[in-house]
């Protein structure tokens, strides 16, 4: 099995399970710091009406009323179809956006990964690369889309980003 999470040391854990970062448009993790600092699972239950699981855990729902998608990825480089899986995954919040659907976009620690499907949803919606990541940083955490791989991303568009190297075009 890949591994689709990893462990920055100096990331501190989410205080919450989720925020919403747009009304309507929640981002977070499958685990949280309780007030005492104590790593807690976050199970969703019937909060929200699609559930984007772009790392998944046994047990953290969500409960049978939702609409779950899971397009499972590494927090680390994404390959052309892992990016088009971001793509489709921020079309589909988007749309869900657009039916008044309260939608969650969640990966391990609700940084990264759900950070890059949701800064994409934001961008799709009018927003820059540079006011999306702010919106989610000052939503969620300082820390979010702390992958500077991440970013580059939605910087260069991903269609662009997706692109495969080719040769050097200048001799």
């Amino acid at each position: 099995m890949t591994k689709t999470h990893w462990k920055n040391p100096d990331a501190p854990r989410p205080p919450t399970p989720w925020d919403e970062i747009t009304p309507g448009l929640w981002m977070g993790g499958h685990v949280y710091a309780d007030a005492d600092g104590e790593l807690r699972p976050a199970v969703v239950t019937d909060e929200f009406d699609l559930v984007i699981s772009l790392y998944t855990r046994p047990g953290h729902g969500p409960g049978p009323a939702a609409q779950h998608l899971v397009g499972e990825m590494p927090d680390a480089p994404l390959n052309a179809a892992q990016l088009d899986t971001v793509r489709r995954l921020a079309d589909t919040a988007g749309r869900a956006l657009d039916a008044g659907r309260r939608t969650l976009v969640r990966c391990y620690y609700g940084y990264n990964r759900s950070g890059l499907v949701v800064a994409q949803c934001l961008v799709g919606r009018g927003a820059t690369a540079g006011e999306a990541v702010g919106l989610i940083r000052s939503r969620r955490s300082p820390w979010a889309l702390h992958n500077r791989l991440f970013t580059a991303y939605l910087d260069s568009g991903l269609d662009a980003a997706s692109l495969p190297a080719g040769p050097d075009p200048l001799p």
